[in-house]
């Protein structure tokens, strides 16, 4: 298994986002209250242009699991005869100079398919954030996770995450 970055490369991230982040969202969409992807759009192609505008940022990066042979230079493509198993997307929290604070290296996503759970992967996955956030020197390594969603939660307090906020939601329509 091996974990490798997600170029910008519109097949590759075609790849990605149909063997990953849609099992991921649709997996969320059952086990998360209001949570819930579109029905009258292409999900596929509308998250394609997202993602790939999302690849030009400095401060973004994607990962993915891939277990299988690929190229020697550890480079993904479309064609790669791999599957794909998990990913980690993270981006950086800059913090203003009138905080005192530092950087963040923010965990957007992570996700391992089900048949691989249980097999340390969501670990290594974690571990690369975490060798990232050193690589650009933030001092914490934060993330999001959903109050319904008990298992990421037991995943990441077994990690040593603490709660740091809450966030607190009101409809603005009636």
């Amino acid at each position: 298994m091996d974990i490798l970055r997600l170029p910008a490369d519109e097949a590759a991230v075609r790849r990605y986002i149909e063997d990953l982040w849609l099992p991921y969202n649709r997996e969320l969409e059952a086990i998360v209250d209001h949570f819930a992807l579109v029905d009258d759009v292409d999900l596929v192609t509308e998250e394609l242009e997202w993602r790939l505008d999302r690849h030009e940022a400095k401060s973004y990066r994607a990962w993915v699991a891939v277990e299988g042979s690929h190229d020697e230079n550890n480079h993904i493509t479309a064609d790669i005869d791999s599957d794909f198993v998990g990913f980690i997307t993270t981006d950086i929290d800059e913090s203003s100079s009138v905080f005192d604070r530092p950087d963040r290296l923010v965990v957007c996503d992570i996700y391992v398919r089900k048949p691989y759970r249980g097999t340390g992967l969501a670990n290594d996955l974690i571990e690369r954030a975490k060798a990232r956030a050193r690589e650009q020197e933030c001092a914490n390594l934060t993330l999001d996770v959903d109050v319904d969603n008990e298992r990421a939660i037991a995943f990441y307090e077994k990690l040593g995450f603490e709660p740091l906020r809450q966030t607190l939601i009101i409809s603005v329509d009636g």
